[in-house]
């Protein structure tokens, strides 16, 4: 279970992705963690997408706490797998009818954007699943206090 969960190959674009990847959620979690950003968060949620308030909570710690394990590279292949899942839901609940791209020229209402840059993150999500958190993480340093 614990070569499974830790097991790594020694690269560095896995350390790249994992850093890069984890940095963009994160900083877009923790958006929303302010008043005004959970509120707006929280009521888009619950009152638009008619979610539980439960799952708002999911997502925000998946957005912030998995993104911060993502960035040290633990359990990078656990997180990569939630963090694709929450993504797959975001593009079947909120950004599939808007269609594939974003809203480059304005045409959309604020806010309602493709799934583009979803894709992207299922990309990087499956890579780190195949690939592990790559060097300088921490599944690799559980790794190799085996050795």
């Amino acid at each position: 279970m614990k070569k499974l969960v830790f097991h790594t190959t020694d690269n560095w674009a896995s350390t790249i992705l994992r850093v890069i990847l984890g940095t963009v959620i994160l900083i877009h979690g923790v958006g929303k963690l302010s008043a005004e950003g959970y509120n707006a968060f929280i009521y888009f949620f619950t009152e638009y997408l008619s979610m539980p308030i439960l799952l708002g909570w999911l997502t925000i710690a998946i957005e912030t706490l998995g993104s911060m394990f993502l960035i040290i590279g633990l359990a990078t292949r656990i997180n990569a797998t939630i963090l694709f899942f929450l993504f797959v839901g975001m593009i079947a609940f909120v950004h599939w009818e808007v269609g594939f791209q974003m809203n480059w020229w304005g045409q959309l209402e604020a806010g309602q954007e493709g799934y583009e840059y979803h894709i992207l993150v299922l990309a990087m999500c499956a890579t780190l699943f195949i690939q592990g958190g790559g060097r300088f993480s921490l599944d690799e340093m559980i790794m190799n206090n085996d050795k």
